[in-house]
């Protein structure tokens, strides 16, 4: 039987804020055990939440992003359930009313463009982190985490494949890198995903039993993951098998996933709203207020990359994957008017750590010295690396490492006619009808320069001589 995947994607985002969800401890990463907390993220009784305005105005933000519906009034809930990180037993969440719902982001995947639907985005607090001792069965608690503000965002069970999941996430997270409303670090958990998978046969209008799945750290491994579950659930009901409702764990190293827990029915996390905080208005003015801030996102961004500095859809998907890289691009072109060579010279390492070193102004400076001749288009290459690496201006790379390019017209000769001299096989290869070894030729030279030979007047020397050999 032909069957095709269900997956709706729950992804959490820590929000950059200086401070917790409800306290005014810090959010930095980092710091020793237990160091970062307060009686409230604590849950010690009697303590009050307040709430963290800045976190509010970026939930909103993000839900405009995504098209969604800002519900006028929402509530904070209690997610009640046990487990040695979560100090309170309950988790401070949404539940009947979030701050937004029904949004969507589109995705590309090869030439299509499909839009998945965003269920709701909601505010909540993050747990702890329990670790685990390596060589003692003890496990210890950091609270460090707790309390720090995330947004969830659930879509619709609309995604087909895992590269639709893929691209599903790297859509999320480059909106919220460019609104500068979380880091999307996935390393230390600032962005991070739980995925829910089913199989059923293909145009059925019913869902299949899911499974869930945890412990994806990467946008590869989250495809892994998928592909891998939608592969063993498809044989196990080939098989005549039964898939059951469970979590699931992935192994990055064996690519597999294995059985965490059974998940029969849906966790009874008896939300009820919390009594100490008020039912929370959104101003009407706030979100217009927030509207009207959004940046250009990354899809509005590509497109007009494209029909604007006209360079191919994959060098604009990769230059506005980052808004710094983005923004350096279009102040170079600026400076310097040809944004093909631009985006050839920066796609060597588009990233925000990338360009960290170096100024719009070093890179346009770089490409007018090969414009003018000073240098090659390969050396430039070699002295924008070092530029990244050193900070230093292109003129002094270039005079310290005597990097000047040579287009004295009678040293290249000399080269060129040296070049043949020593290869005079495949002199006579070219004049057998081999001419392609014309590249070997001007090759040569340009290594005999150590890549400084200016390449339009080595063509035209080592034309010019091939044709005086051959008569």
């Amino acid at each position: 039987m032909d069957y095709e995947a269900v997956i709706g994607l729950e992804v959490h985002a820590q929000l950059l804020t200086d401070s917790k969800a409800f306290c005014s401890c810090t959010t930095r990463f980092g710091a020793e055990p237990n160091y970062n907390t307060c009686p409230i993220c604590q849950g010690m009784p009697g303590v009050l939440p307040v709430l963290n305005r800045k976190a509010l105005e970026f939930t909103v933000l993000m839900a405009i992003a995504c098209h969604c519906k800002i519900n006028p009034i929402s509530r904070f809930a209690r997610k009640n359930y046990y487990y040695p990180d979560l100090p309170k037993n309950y988790q401070i969440s949404q539940y009947e009313s979030p701050v937004s719902e029904h949004g969507w982001v589109e995705i590309e995947t090869g030439e299509s463009v499909r839009r998945i639907g965003i269920t709701r985005i909601h505010m909540e607090e993050d747990a702890g982190k329990l670790i685990h001792d390596e060589h003692k069965p003890l496990s210890y608690v950091d609270l460090n985490r707790t309390g720090v503000p995330l947004i969830e965002i659930v879509s619709e069970p609309e995604i087909r494949s895992p590269e639709e999941a893929s691209a599903y996430l790297r859509s999320l997270h480059s909106i919220l890198v460019y609104l500068r409303i979380c880091d999307g670090n996935m390393q230390e958990g600032s962005f991070r995903c739980d995925a829910n998978v089913s199989i059923r046969p293909r145009g059925a209008d019913y869902l299949g039993v899911k499974t869930e799945l945890k412990n994806m750290n990467s946008f590869r491994n989250v495809q892994r993951a998928l592909q891998y579950e939608i592969d063993r659930q498809t044989e196990v009901l080939s098989e005549n098998g039964k898939i059951v409702q469970e979590t699931r764990l992935f192994d990055p190293a064996s690519g597999a996933t294995a059985s965490m827990r059974s998940k029969e029915q849906a966790h009874d996390y008896r939300y009820f709203p919390d009594p100490d905080l008020l039912p929370l208005r959104v101003d009407p003015d706030l979100v217009e207020e927030l509207r009207s801030k959004l940046p250009e996102l990354p899809a509005d961004k590509k497109a007009r990359f494209i029909k604007q500095f006209e360079i191919p859809a994959y060098d604009a998907g990769v230059l506005t994957s980052s808004r710094g890289v983005a923004e350096f691009f279009e102040k170079v072109v600026e400076k310097y008017p040809f944004a093909k060579r631009v985006s050839n010279l920066l796609m060597i390492d588009p990233t925000d750590e990338g360009i960290r070193r170096i100024t719009p102004t070093q890179v346009a400076d770089l490409l007018k010295s090969v414009d003018e001749g000073t240098i090659s288009g390969t050396v430039a290459r070699t002295i924008y690396e070092e530029m990244r690496g050193t900070g230093e201006d292109p003129d002094v790379i270039i005079k310290t490492k005597g990097l000047v390019q040579v287009s004295d017209a009678h040293e290249l000769s000399r080269i060129v006619r040296q070049v043949l001299d020593d290869n005079s096989a495949e002199v006579e290869r070219f004049f057998a009808g081999k001419t392609k070894l014309m590249g070997f030729f001007v090759g040569q030279v340009m290594k005999a320069t150590k890549g400084k030979g200016n390449p339009a007047i080595v063509n035209k020397i080592v034309a010019e001589e091939l044709k005086k050999r051959s008569g």
